[in-house]
């Protein structure tokens, strides 16, 4: 792995020439993640796991996009950019990648709110990139056995793998759904998809008070496998 951050342009214009380099864009948030989260969790989570499949497949991370579609979360607080914003940021990115030789990119996603923005981005380029470029775009939850959460056991978990600035003291419950069916909690993700804290209460969807930074490291440990895993099924795919 190597940031493009560490480069300089001379050595960077040759190794991209010769080492056909793959670019990975992380895309986060900042958003309200409970009392015992810090509001940057979404993108210190997706920093970490891009960063570690990138050391895994050697690919160029650029920085994290710490700003996400989030409007759902208030009145907690928020800092969001518009679906069509954060669409044009990753076309605008990918184009330039372009146009400096790197031809193919993975967009790592951190955020629920982000997913429509970042799907089928690769047919919104191609009109422009005319097949020359190869997009693909991942949410990093996709690639664990447990149930995802916002601000509960997983993603608390993963932040005391990750990071010091976690508060357990502040930690509660939030909106537990266990025996509720699959329409149920599908019905009460669409309502949370339009107003996050009227569904949980407190802004917390899953119980973090068991969290622990051991369970973290095997759930990072499971995702980053499975995502560089797929990486590669991908550059496969698209090589054959």
């Amino acid at each position: 792995m190597i940031e493009v951050s560490s480069y300089f342009d001379p050595i960077l214009r040759k190794d991209i020439k010769t080492k056909k380099m793959i670019a990975i864009i992380p895309v986060g948030s900042i958003e309200q993640h409970g009392a015992h989260l810090p509001i940057s969790t979404d993108s210190d989570i997706v920093t970490e796991v891009a960063k570690r499949v990138a050391q895994n497949k050697r690919f160029l991370l650029l920085p994290t996009i710490t700003y996400g579609v989030s409007y759902e979360h208030a009145p907690f607080f928020n800092l969001s950019i518009k679906e069509s914003t954060l669409r044009a940021i990753l076309v605008d990115l990918c184009e330039s990648l372009l146009s400096n030789g790197i031809k193919t990119v993975f967009v790592i996603n951190g955020h629920h709110g982000n997913l429509k923005p970042i799907k089928n981005l690769d047919k919104k380029l191609q009109k422009v990139v005319k097949n020359k470029l190869k997009v693909f775009s991942l949410s990093y939850w996709h690639f664990m056995r447990r149930e995802f959460d916002h601000a509960g056991f997983v993603e608390t978990s993963l932040m005391l793998a990750i990071s010091k600035n976690v508060r357990m003291s502040y930690a509660k419950k939030g909106l537990i759904t266990d025996g509720m069916n699959q329409q149920e909690i599908d019905n009460l993700g669409q309502l949370a998809s339009k107003s996050f804290p009227k569904v949980t209460k407190n802004g917390i969807w899953g119980d973090p008070t068991e969290a622990t930074k051991r369970d973290g490291q095997k759930i990072l440990d499971e995702i980053v496998e499975n995502l560089s895993k797929k990486c590669q099924t991908c550059l496969t795919e698209h090589i054959s």
